[in-house]
């Protein structure tokens, strides 16, 4: 069984705030990098008692260079740094059997600890019409791949968040929102407990969970905090402005495609300053 790990930092065990997740500016980063590492060993630990025999971990936080590869389990194959086409899910194709998103997050505009989707300039972003945050976005790039999702970790509003996109995927919930800041957090051994638990029982019936589908071709919609970001990001070839909702529209006709596209509009967008 091969099984792909994306891993996130804001929806990890113990993290509560940005603190734990700024590389240049956290007083809480070192320790925020040992919580993401133990997550994921704790994940892969499971996933090789349940029979996986090649497991990918990508890195998939801010510069993408946050677990401590030294400590990492010495089973698992580390996809780390940054740019990468295909950010959190960069490497995953059709020759997995399934995906586990790590330390998830809600989206932009709802509550969840540190909630948001790619970046502080989107405000909402739809594929096809759907509003997504990077659960689903990312779901949906593994779906368009034939790969299904089969868990997902963070606190117990991305696990809703989850469940409406893929409705029997394993939720492993390590902690229960209190405010965007804030979290009632599950210790370190009930933590591990329940992401092996969680990790165990998605890949027993990774079979059975269909993955996420969506029409081709696919048109995705982002709209930005403030019109300067769009219009940005509408410099992208064959994208189109919409002004009255500050929403910036792009048709891919490939997975790839779209994911490249959104992190171009992204980085444009981020280049226009508010003052």
């Amino acid at each position: 069984m091969k099984v792909f790990l994306s891993v996130d930092m804001e929806g990890i065990s113990g993290i509560v705030d940005n603190t734990y997740i700024n590389p240049d500016a956290g007083v809480n980063y070192q320790r925020g990098r040992q919580f993401m590492t133990d997550d994921a060993n704790a994940v892969i630990e499971a996933a090789i008692e349940a029979g996986a025999t090649e497991i990918l971990v990508a890195d998939s936080h801010n510069t993408m260079n946050n677990i401590l590869w030294e400590s990492l389990h010495p089973k698992a194959q580390l996809l780390a740094g940054s740019p990468r086409d295909c950010s959190m899910v960069h490497g995953l194709d059709d020759s997995f059997d399934a995906a586990l998103f790590i330390g998830y997050h809600t989206r932009q505009g709802v509550p969840g600890v540190l909630s948001h989707t790619m970046s502080g300039v989107i405000r909402n972003l739809t594929i096809n019409g759907r509003l997504v945050g990077e659960f689903g976005f990312n779901a949906i790039y593994a779906g368009l791949y034939h790969v299904p999702v089969v868990m997902v970790s963070g606190d117990d509003l991305v696990a809703k968040e989850a469940r409406e996109l893929v409705p029997d995927i394993a939720t492993a919930v390590v902690k229960k929102a209190v405010s965007r800041t804030a979290a009632h957090c599950l210790s370190r051994g009930e933590a591990t407990a329940e992401l092996k638990k969680q990790t165990k029982l998605a890949l027993s019936k990774a079979k059975q969970i269909a993955p996420v589908q969506t029409a081709m071709p696919l048109e995705m919609g982002i709209q930005f905090s403030h019109t300067g970001q769009a219009e940005m990001a509408a410099i992208v070839p064959g994208s189109r402005y919409e002004t009255e909702t500050g929403t910036v529209y792009y048709t891919a006709h490939d997975p790839h495609d779209m994911y490249k596209t959104m992190r171009a509009m992204l980085n444009l967008a981020s280049e226009a300053e508010f003052f």
